[in-house]
């Protein structure tokens, strides 16, 4: 199977909008490790006058966890799917939240210019047609000093979290996203991408090629350690 890229993708999420809080609801640890990372980005406490770009926000879960620790931060939520778009902009924001439509490779098209204080890229980057000009491009979005927090499906590379990463997928995702509006085809793209992507120790030299320094991993709980990581960074101060 090849993998789903750019509009092709996009029209997936689409399809599969309607059913993904509720599927992704049912994935223990889901949520709150989604708070753990937005934690680790480390805004300051309550996030008053800082900019944040949620990037790939979906539904809205990723833009949830970020209020959440920095309640009086401005986010600007971004996502490629009109779908998932729909589905979070009709859940209740405070008006310093905004969504705007697009990729993160066009998002100098919608008018949207930094600098950012923080990004945020929750299960973004491994769906990216080009994960390094996505990185570069968020670099260049971040102000001198800025912090990146990037949570995602990266395996350890041991065989065992391979094993449970596809053991999981087709006992249990697969099987439910089948049964959604969009059936199982985002679904198996999500197997096969994770299986295809860095592993963890590939993705951080990943954002140190991409120039980001103080690169740091984090691991979660529950069935998912070895699979989900937190990966910090920041954009180098500038220079005195």
């Amino acid at each position: 199977m090849t993998l789903l890229q750019g509009r092709e993708l996009a029209d997936a999420f689409d399809r599969s909008a309607a059913a993904y809080d509720r599927l992704v609801g049912a994935n223990p640890g889901y949520h709150a490790h989604l708070r753990l990372a937005a934690r680790r980005l480390g805004l300051p406490a309550g996030g008053a006058g800082s900019r944040v770009l949620d990037l790939g926000c979906g539904t809205g879960a990723s833009t949830a966890a970020l209020l959440r620790a920095a309640p009086q931060a401005r986010i600007t939520a971004v996502d490629a799917s009109a779908g998932m778009l729909e589905r979070a902009r009709a859940k209740h924001w405070p008006p310093e939240v905004t969504f705007v439509h697009s990729s993160v490779e066009t998002l100098a098209e919608t008018g949207v210019t930094g600098p950012f204080d923080a990004a945020f890229a929750a299960y973004l980057v491994r769906n990216t047609a080009d994960p390094d000009a996505v990185l570069a491009a968020v670099h260049g979005l971040l102000r001198p000093g800025g912090r990146l927090a990037v949570h995602e499906y990266a395996l350890t590379g041991a065989p065992v979290h391979r094993a449970v990463w596809s053991t999981v997928c087709w006992g249990v995702v697969i099987p439910l996203g089948a049964a959604g509006p969009g059936g199982a085809r985002l679904y198996r793209h999500l197997w096969r991408s994770v299986l295809g992507f860095d592993t963890a120790p590939a993705l951080r030299d990943r954002l140190l090629r991409a120039g980001f320094d103080e690169v740091r991993i984090a691991p979660v709980t529950g069935w998912q350690r070895g699979i989900v990581h937190t990966f910090t960074a920041q954009r180098p101060a500038a220079a005195e």
